[in-house]
């Protein structure tokens, strides 16, 4: 199991990771930033909900990370508040990808990643003035904090679907009756740090190397890698829960996150039972 000991290792290789990052700006200003991104318009749904996407092309050799990125990664965040007649977005994810690299691994996307996103007007029939905020990670010998704006006005009523976004949705994670989850538990139990979380899956097999990354649904909780195996159609992971600042946790199950990897499939999992 990960305790406190594994989690301070994987702190320390990750700070020394943001400590190589941590350039002057002279020091950037000698290579271009190895990712640009744009809003693609995408398409009017029948609901009043349109279709868009953030669609990010990186170097070759460098990635970016998934919404869970691993112990190493640096989790993307997304400022939408200087929009316009933006009442709701909501993204889908794509089914990431493991990468295990000097003895951590992380999670995301290398190459090129569509995000798609549904956004829900406040006045149906007007413009969508999309103003957002992006703070991503990239990584290749280095990783670099790095901060975009994206702005794009989407005033069409276009209903043709845009290939590249259709693909980023059919890449998405199965759910779990797509990905035939029978069972999903979760049993908690406290430990020297906070708690440790078993999760009991019964699921078809996705292949070797299978990855469970458990996400606890509430902020400021960290999460640890998951020491998974799989006993026929059981999967099992393990991991600890312990609070950003110290002290007791509480976990609401039916907010739990369960998302089990293997190449470029995935299968997500929202709840589990006690267990």
């Amino acid at each position: 199991m990960a305790h406190l000991g594994g989690m301070i290792t994987r702190i320390l290789s990750a700070l020394s990771i943001f400590a190589a990052s941590a350039l002057p700006l002279a020091a950037q200003d000698r290579f271009d930033m190895p990712v640009s991104g744009e809003i693609l318009h995408g398409w009017q749904q029948a609901d009043g909900t349109r279709m868009a996407a953030i669609r990010l092309v990186l170097a070759p050799g460098w990635k970016t990370y998934w919404r869970s990125p691993g112990d190493a990664g640096i989790p993307p965040q997304f400022d939408w508040s200087r929009s316009r007649n933006l009442g709701s977005v909501g993204i889908t994810w794509p089914a990431p990808k493991v990468y295990r690299e000097g003895g951590v691994v992380t999670i995301g996307y290398k190459d090129e990643l569509v995000l798609p996103i549904t956004l829900a007007p406040r006045q149906a029939g007007d413009p969508i003035k999309l103003n957002t905020t992006l703070d991503i990670g990239v990584c290749s010998d280095i990783c670099i904090p790095h901060r975009m704006k994206l702005t794009a006005t989407i005033a069409d009523n276009s209903t043709n679907v845009t290939p590249k976004i259709a693909a980023a949705l059919a890449a998405r994670a199965y759910t779990a009756k797509e990905g035939g989850v029978r069972s999903a538990t979760c049993a908690l139990r406290p430990n020297a740090d906070g708690l440790e979380i078993t999760a009991k899956l019964s699921l078809p097999s996705l292949g070797g190397g299978e990855v469970v990354v458990i996400e606890p649904g509430q902020p400021n909780i960290w999460m640890s890698e998951t020491d998974v195996s799989r006993n026929g159609a059981q999967l099992t992971a393990t991991g600890d829960m312990i609070a950003n600042a110290g002290g007791a946790i509480a976990i609401d199950r039916s907010r739990v996150k369960i998302t089990v990897i293997s190449g470029s499939t995935a299968v997500e999992i929202n709840g589990c039972a006690p267990g």
